[in-house]
């Protein structure tokens, strides 16, 4: 089987990632690329909704801080295999939204303990033929977190996400987008960097 051809795009909460990379994919078939959109997270919005339920903050609360990360790291394992095996299996050109670097990210800026691991176990999957990271301001990507209007996020945590992020080892091997310019003007520049 051939390694399929994978687009990555990653970036803080509210930078637009999940925005781009459906519309990316969009873009892609309509010039008769076969490609598929992915999303891999960690089901956060979902913990986050069952603590409430239960009458707790979060989903750290909820299920503790040593059970939690390895809980949210497994569902996005388990999200990221099903997105490999479908890509290989359909030959399609795969557009991620997040990888094995968003785990990384969130688990250093909680300052969660078992990140080495994580990394270990995630070296299984393979590497995107392009990441882009969608470089925006905190300040910016909370507005549209606000402006959305379904979770929230504070300045510090956004601050604690950008920085993780540009702390990764391979930080230097991503195309970096200037992520707080108009949707229109990331996707174009996104379009000149996948060049698919």
């Amino acid at each position: 089987m051939t390694r399929p051809v994978m687009i990555a795009l990653i970036g803080v909460d509210g930078s637009g990632k999940t925005t781009q990379a459906k519309a990316l994919a969009r873009r892609l078939c309509a010039r008769g690329v076969r490609a598929r959109y992915f999303e891999n997270a960690g089901g956060r919005p979902l913990w986050n909704r069952l603590a409430r339920a239960l009458g707790r903050p979060d989903g750290v609360a909820l299920f503790g801080r040593r059970a939690y990360p390895a809980l949210e790291a497994t569902v996005r394992a388990l999200a990221m295999a099903r997105t490999v095996a479908a890509a290989r299996l359909t030959g399609r050109v795969a557009v991620l939204d997040r990888w094995t670097w968003c785990q990384e990210v969130i688990m250093a800026a909680r300052g969660d303990r078992g990140r080495r691991a994580v990394r270990a176990a995630y070296a299984a999957f393979p590497r995107p033929t392009v990441v882009c990271f969608l470089a925006t301001a905190p300040e910016v990507a909370q507005r549209r977190i606000v402006a959305r209007g379904i979770d929230t996020e504070d300045l510090a945590h956004l601050r604690a996400l950008d920085a993780a992020y540009r702390a990764l080892p391979d930080f230097g091997t991503f195309v970096v987008l200037d992520g707080d310019r108009t949707p229109d003007e990331v996707a174009a520049a996104l379009d000149a960097a996948v060049r698919c």
